[in-house]
C-alpha cells in the first residue's frame, strides 16, 4: 500500500479524505495540532501525529518515517468573515504553514502534493460560471491568503521537482453518507450546518445575509459541493500524481449554484418543518454568486460525482446532525447516573 501523509486530517474536509483515501487503498497518516480538528474524526487505526504542518523538521521526520510518497495538505484556517477580523493569522497558518510543509517535504525529497484550495481565490467573478483562467481578486484575506499559498507552490515546482495538484473548492457540505463522519467544528458557519442546527431547535433561526443581491431570488448563490464526492476528487488527483501526472489546478463544484432560500427550502423538506430565518445586513467579503466551470476536473482526472444533489446533501447532513444529537444526549444521560 503506498503511505501519504494528510495535514488537518481530523478536520471536516480531511477526516473524509482519509477514509477514501482507506477505501481506496492507500496508508495514510494524520497530522494535525487539533486547533480546529477533532481527534475523533481520524478512523480508528490510521496513524496520528499531533503537531503543526508548518513544522518542517517534524514533517521531514514523518514523511521519512512513514515512507510516505505524496502529501494531502489541509491544515487552514478557512472562515471568511473570521479571515476579516484575524488577517494575520490568516495569513500565517494559509501561507506560513504551507511555507513550512514545503520546506519539509523538500528534506524529506517528497514531491507530490495535493493542495486545499478555495474559489474565494476568484473574489466576485466577472462571469459566471467561473473557470480556472478567470482572473483572481480575492476579496477577503482568506482567499488572498489560499492564493498565495498556490502561487508560492507554484514557484517551489518550477524550481524543483514539485509536482501538485491545487483543488479550488466551492462550497463544501454534507457528511458521510455512511455516517462516519461530518461537520463536528462548534460554532461552525457553513450555511447549511447552520440551517440544520436551526431545524433541529439548536439556534432560533438562521441569519439571511442580504436579499437584494442581482440574483433570482435577492439571496447569495453558491455551487454546494458533497463532501464525499470532494473526497474522491483528491483521490483521484493522487492518483494522477502516482501516474507521473503534472502539476494541474482546477475546480471542484458541480457547476450550478443554489442560493440561500433554496437551501433553507431544501433543509425545511428534509426536517418535515420549515426553518426559522430572519434578514440580517451583508457580510462583508461575499460576493453575490460563485459558480464552477467544472469540466476540467472531469476531464483531467477523471472525476465522476455521485452526489450532485442539493437535497442528498441536506439529507446527509442533516442525519450526521441528528446523530450528534442522540450521541449527545446518551452523553448527558450517562453522565447523570
Amino acid at each position: 500500500m503506498t503511505a501519504v501523509l494528510v495535514t488537518g486530517g481530523a478536520g471536516y474536509i480531511g477526516s473524509q479524505v482519509v477514509l477514501a483515501l482507506l477505501e481506496a487503498g492507500f496508508r495514510p497518516t494524520v497530522l494535525d495540532d487539533l486547533s480546529t480538528g477533532v481527534r475523533e474524526a481520524v478512523p480508528p487505526g490510521t496513524p496520528f501525529v499531533l503537531g503543526n504542518a508548518g513544522d518542517s523538521d517534524l514533517v521531514r521526520t514523518v514523511l521519512e518515517r512513514t515512507e510516505s510518497q505524496a502529501v494531502l495538505h489541509f491544515a487552514a484556517s478557512l472562515v471568511v468573515p473570521e479571515s476579516l477580523d484575524h488577517p494575520l493569522r490568516y495569513w500565517r497558518n494559509n501561507l506560513g504553514t504551507t511555507l513550512g510543509l514545503l520546506e519539509g517535504m523538500m528534506r524529506a525529497a517528497v514531491l507530490r502534493l495535493v493542495l486545499s484550495s478555495t474559489a474565494a481565490v476568484y473574489g466576485i467573478p466577472e462571469t459566471l460560471p467561473v473557470d480556472e483562467d478567470a482572473a483572481c481578486h480575492p476579496i477577503n484575506p482568506y482567499g488572498s491568503s489560499k492564493l498565495a499559498a498556490e502561487r508560492l507552490v507554484t514557484e517551489v515546482a518550477a524550481a524543483h521537482a514539485l509536482r501538485c495538484v491545487a483543488l479550488r473548492y466551492f462550497n463544501v457540505a454534507g457528511a458521510d453518507p455512511a455516517g462516519r463522519s461530518g461537520q463536528r467544528r462548534p460554532g461552525a458557519t457553513h450555511l447549511i450546518k447552520v440551517a440544520c442546527d436551526a431545524a433541529l431547535g439548536r439556534r432560533d433561526a438562521v441569519e439571511i445575509h442580504g436579499d437584494d443581491y442581482a440574483t433570482p431570488d435577492g439571496t447569495g448563490v453558491r455551487d454546494y459541493v458533497h463532501v464525499a464526492d470532494l473526497a474522491s476528487a483528491h483521490v483521484a488527483a493522487l492518483h494522477h500524481l502516482l501516474d507521473g501526472g503534472g502539476c494541474l489546478t482546477v475546480n471542484c463544484g458541480y457547476g450550478h449554484g443554489h442560493s440561500v432560500r433554496q437551501v433553507l427550502a431544501a433543509v425545511g423538506r428534509a426536517a418535515g418543518r420549515p426553518v426559522p430565518w430572519r434578514l440580517a445586513p451583508r457580510r462583508a467579503g461575499d460576493p453575490p454568486a460563485v459558480v464552477a466551470r467544472a469540466e476540467l476536473v472531469r476531464q483531467r482526472l477523471g472525476w465522476r460525482p455521485r452526489h450532485d444533489s442539493l437535497d442528498r446533501i441536506v439529507a446527509d447532513a442533516l442525519a450526521w446532525e441528528r446523530r450528534g444529537s442522540i450521541r449527545a444526549a446518551v452523553q448527558l444521560s450517562a453522565a447523570g447516573e
